[in-house]
């Protein structure tokens, strides 16, 4: 449990890091040719492109343990820095028959936030984002007490409530947008605010009116980058301080990076979201050619299943898309080849902003923390669960 000054310390400890590495894990390898810090660091990316493929995946996997990049990052300090307690209360699962109807993976990403939970005393609880309210139900059974669910989509909650009903449980869903100015409303003191997954806009607009209505707060932040600013500002005085004293800048591709890992995904979806990675690589180097401009395009994303079945089917929908004039005559092979080629430099050179995640993501949750202190709550900060049943592991709770 992080006291104000503790989370001080590492909010600068960490900031001053990242502020001093932007140069290197800022800049998206896929957009450039060669890393634009290349010619300062030239062993760190010959280190890195001299890497076998199962180290690589390693890597992705675990960016800290056996790091060959010590002798240019500061690994261990990051690592250090990154490293949080685990909170739980070590229940047993939880009735197989209170899962149904909820995926395999979200309910047990469910019965582990709840087990991360602190005790719930004389609280009136509430879920924020609730979906179908299946945290909310799951709380009313823990607990033996009525939880009010706030959800944007009515769809959601008519389906949601007609779970509860049901299952006889206290719960009672509610439309609301959690953006709007009256969703503070459902917030006092004696309330608690449970958000599993809540993004961006949505759980800092609820550490703001949870600081400013006095209620408690259990939150697993999701999706930093989905937020209506280009350009971060601090939730905390002591973060925007900081930023300010370190020359730490965030932007929302930035933020993107701090979630930007895969260890949940199926091996086909993998697999599939490697043939669309280096498609899209091929194509660049097609549309930097057929444009004669040595420039980066970004192409938009297809939903999965949505893949053409070919490369050259792949290249003539992303032009289309862009307004690129294709040469008459194109050696499909040759690009796609080319573009094999650049996923597997690109996912060496990625290495780097993947050693910078995780402690981007600690950042932003201590900003969180110190905000919740600034407004005199006492507050732990934790993982709820291994990074194999969800990397957004996080866990802030007032106290």
């Amino acid at each position: 449990m992080p006291s104000e000054s503790a989370t001080a310390g590492r909010l600068a400890a960490l900031g001053r890091r990242l502020a001093e590495w932007r140069p290197l894990w800022a800049p998206l390898p896929f957009q450039h040719r060669e890393p634009p810090w290349r010619g300062a660091h030239g062993g760190l990316a010959e280190t890195l492109l001299s890497l076998p493929d199962a180290e690589v995946e390693r890597l992705q996997a675990d960016p800290f343990v056996d790091s060959p990049l010590p002798a240019w990052l500061p690994v261990r300090e990051l690592a250090e820095l990154s490293r949080l307690p685990i909170l739980s209360n070590a229940r047993q699962s939880l009735p197989a028959d209170w899962g149904e109807g909820i995926g395999a993976r979200k309910w047990r990403q469910i019965q582990a936030f709840v087990a991360g939970m602190g005790a719930i005393e004389d609280e009136r609880l509430v879920e924020w984002c609730a979906g179908k309210g299946h945290l909310a139900r799951t709380l009313a059974r823990c607990h033996g007490v009525p939880v009010t669910g706030l959800e944007h989509q009515p769809s959601l909650c008519e389906a949601g409530q007609a779970l509860a009903d049901r299952e006889g449980l206290p719960v009672r869903l509610h439309a609301q947008d959690v953006l709007a100015p009256g969703a503070g409303d459902w917030l006092a003191p004696g309330h608690r605010v449970a958000a599993l997954h809540a993004c961006g806009d949505l759980h800092a607009q609820l550490l703001e009116w949870a600081a400013e209505r006095g209620a408690a707060v259990s939150l697993a932040p999701c999706c930093y980058h989905r937020t209506a600013a280009t350009d971060y500002r601090a939730l905390s005085r002591q973060g925007r301080a900081l930023m300010a004293e370190q020359g730490l800048r965030l932007t929302r591709e930035d933020l993107a990076m701090a979630v930007q890992e895969t260890v949940t995904a199926p091996r086909g979806h993998r697999r599939h979201r490697q043939r669309a990675n280096a498609w899209r690589l091929g194509f660049d180097l097609l549309q930097r050619e057929a444009r004669g401009r040595d420039a980066y395009l970004p192409v938009p994303s297809l939903a999965y299943g949505r893949l053409p079945e070919d490369f050259a089917g792949f290249c003539r929908w992303a032009a289309e898309r862009k307004g690129v004039e294709l040469p008459a005559s194109v050696d499909w092979g040759a690009f796609e080849a080319a573009g094999w080629r650049r996923l597997a430099e690109v996912s060496r050179l990625e290495l780097v902003r993947q050693l910078f995640r995780r402690p981007l993501e600690v950042w932003l949750a201590l900003d969180r923390v110190a905000r919740l202190e600034e407004a005199g709550f006492r507050v732990r900060l934790g993982t709820f669960c291994e990074r194999a049943l969800t990397p957004r592991n996080l866990l802030i709770e007032t106290l």
